[in-house]
């Protein structure tokens, strides 16, 4: 059988050629990849030469590009567009790999080898230095100075700790999928939006359901919906449809699995060493420890949780005021906050977004790059494509040099995993010739409607330049070595990059250029862009609240000792102890935590807190040099989207800021300093 995922990717720019590979290729293609690979290794470990750099540890760089290239393919296919027959190859392959991979970081006569290298006095130059530290340290994490025993309970570990994980992920997402909020009185839609009434009734043709609308407990689906729904019952219904997801008694109940890798991380981390699962996860992080995450989420909790109280107080007396005597809880969080909004600046996000069109906010965030960095987005009109929505860019220098290959995903559809995300296809590297990368971002805004454009709420186009962020850094990486380029950064490094860019969607200059009215072209009046100005530090009691607690239960999980048998208690001692308000839920509950059990996010979901820390202190200096300017943006790109993590990243930090991050300026952005 001819196998597309064997052979090289000839078209142009050396995307897959998706029209081309079937399901039926890809185990034979992971058997195959998987077979080359031991091999490359077997021929690393029995070269007889002296160990040295370029017969061990670059050796080990160049081995396995088959396997990264079918992996890529699959599992960028298995979050972007799914199906039950992609789910069992994963399910099959997941337990393959993860025997592979332990074979090699698990294996003795290798490490001895890299061991050698990395006390070896001979002269490299720093990117190579680096590379050598990097591999040795995470071999030594991954088990390599364990005994021949506890390296076969290790590969036990690891290998069900995968399928578990992807378990876990397959559930939310079925979860998210089954849940139906189907309405067929037109009055029980009152308030919402109308592009959500369209699709709600796009998503009850699909599934066959005539003459009534379908609301799903989707994020797409759920802000709007709590935002304008004036109809509390359903607003009800349609959060716990969201919150219970993997907590139903049915066959995507996700509890049995925390609880099991819950208790299998904890050995693992004894096993190699470590108090608990947090440590090992920090080891080689920018926090180091547990105590400086504590340390963070602590010194931003108490004026969080200060300034939420605050907004609970003055929506609480709304509700009175409107003659109601219930008291607020999580589900009406969304509703009256917008009224208080509403009342206060006279602002609704309602207002802004017929200026905030995929077009416009796209267009933005390519011309903010291409002033910054020099760069240029020209839009392709053949390449291969898994679905009809894909679209693709050529990115160029100003030589007109190809920088590398974009490709977006935007819209939501069933098939697609919740959220957003960057990945890539292919890596920038330089160490085999020069290898430029190719990135996607795959998103899930709304679908454009019978006569409007894609129209993003505000929370959506920061999405936007978020994960554009995360490409920049793929797309403009510089480094010689794969496992250095790009995001191949610390977790409380990697969203540094990206919510950087978010500030360029947050300023007015930015919004006044770009945002425009889908019908007349019109830029935002200027009384709308001073309400929205005005009311830029609005709820971020509730926004900075929610994030903590999701990052004290991501910290609890990995922290603790405790044999856990009841779920929520845990949750709910953990809330207690740390007096979370009631009205407020965390971002995320534990049994649809996809970032901490099936994201590679476990211990860091802090990391976004972090990551603002550097953010909010970096764009200082376009605050004050222009957002546009070009020195400020060429330092930028030097030493932050293009040293990948080939240096150390926070003497880059300094040589761009001029100085060590303040945590004192993300209290300052958010309005509670």
């Amino acid at each position: 059988m001819n196998n597309p995922l064997l052979e090289e990717f000839k078209n142009e720019y050396g995307i897959p050629p998706f029209e081309s590979i079937k399901e039926e290729h890809y185990l034979p293609a992971f058997d195959k990849a998987i077979e080359e690979h031991a091999k490359e290794i077997e021929l690393i470990i029995e070269n007889k030469e002296t160990p040295s750099f370029e017969n061990t540890i670059n050796a080990l760089e160049n081995s396995g590009e088959l396997l990264s290239k079918v992996s890529r393919v699959f599992y960028n296919l298995l979050s972007a567009h799914s199906n039950d027959n992609l789910n069992k190859i994963a399910s099959e392959i997941s337990p393959k790999l993860s025997r592979h991979n332990d074979s090699i970081s698990l294996n003795q006569d290798l490490f001895i080898k890299i061991k050698k290298v990395h006390e070896d006095k001979n002269p490299l130059n720093d990117e190579q230095q680096r590379l050598v530290q990097i591999i040795f340290d995470n071999f030594k994490l991954k088990g390599s100075l364990l005994d021949d025993d506890k390296r076969e309970v290790l590969k036990s570990m690891n290998e069900k700790l995968s399928s578990l994980s992807l378990k876990f992920n397959q559930n939310t997402l079925k979860e998210t999928n089954n849940f139906q909020l189907i309405i067929s009185d037109p009055a029980e839609l009152d308030g919402l939006p109308e592009d959500l009434i369209e699709l709600g009734k796009k998503q009850a043709e699909a599934e066959q359901i005539n003459d009534c609308w379908l609301f799903k407990a989707s994020r797409e689906n759920l802000y709007p919906f709590l935002t304008f729904s004036n109809n509390r019952s359903l607003r009800e219904k349609i959060y716990k449809g969201y919150i219970l997801r993997g907590k139903n008694k049915n066959s995507e109940n996700n509890e049995s699995l925390i609880k099991e890798m819950y208790s299998l991380r904890k050995q693992k981390a004894n096993l190699l060493g470590f108090d608990c699962h947090a440590d090992l996860a920090l080891q080689n992080s920018m926090a180091e420890t547990t105590d400086n995450v504590s340390d963070l989420l602590n010194q931003v909790w108490k004026p969080a949780k200060k300034r939420a109280d605050e907004e609970i107080t003055e929506m609480q007396k709304l509700i009175q005021k409107e003659g109601n005597n219930f008291q607020l809880e999580a589900w009406d969080w969304w509703f009256y906050s917008e009224k208080v909004r509403k009342d206060k600046y006279d602002f609704s996000e309602e207002d802004m977004k017929p200026f905030l069109s995929l077009e416009n906010i796209k267009t933005a965030a390519f011309t903010t790059a291409e002033r910054l960095f020099d760069i240029k987005f020209i839009k392709l009109s053949e390449y291969p494509k898994y679905h009809e929505e894909v679209e693709a860019y050529k990115v160029i220098d100003s030589d007109k040099n190809i920088v590398g290959i974009f490709l977006t995903d935007y819209f939501a559809r069933p098939s697609k995993q919740g959220g957003a995300w960057m990945t890539s296809y292919r890596d920038q590297s330089k160490n085999n010739g020069v290898q430029y990368p190719i990135i996607i971002n795959v998103c899930n805004f709304p679908k454009p409607t019978r006569n409007k454009p894609s129209l993003l709420n505000f929370e959506h186009a920061i999405t936007l330049f978020h994960e554009f962020g995360h490409a920049l850094h793929g797309l403009l990486s510089d480094v010689t070595y794969p496992s250095l380029s790009g995001t191949s950064v610390p977790r409380d490094y990697v969203e540094f990059p990206s919510q950087m860019m978010e500030n360029w969607i947050r300023n007015p200059e930015v919004l006044n250029e770009f945002a425009k009215h889908f019908e007349t072209g019109e830029k935002i009046p200027e009384d709308l862009m001073n309400k929205y100005l005005n009311c830029q530090k609005f709820n971020q009691g509730f926004a900075t609240t929610e994030y903590l607690a999701a990052s004290f239960l991501d910290l609890a999980w990995h922290t603790s000792d405790k044999d856990v048998t009841d779920i929520r208690g845990f949750e709910e001692e953990l809330f207690d102890s740390i007096n979370k308000p009631k009205e407020i839920d965390s971002r995320y509950g534990s049994t649809y935590f996809n970032h901490i059990f099936s994201g590679g996010y476990s211990s860091s979901y802090y990391s976004y807190m972090w990551s603002e820390v550097l953010d909010s202190s970096a764009f200082e200096v376009f605050e004050k040099n222009g957002i546009y300017d070009k020195s400020s943006g060429q330092k930028l790109k030097e030493f932050v989207y293009s040293s990948g993590n080939s240096k150390d990243l926070m003497e880059q930090f300094v040589r761009f800021n001029g100085k060590e991050p303040d945590p004192k300026r993300l209290l300052e952005k958010r309005g509670l300093a």
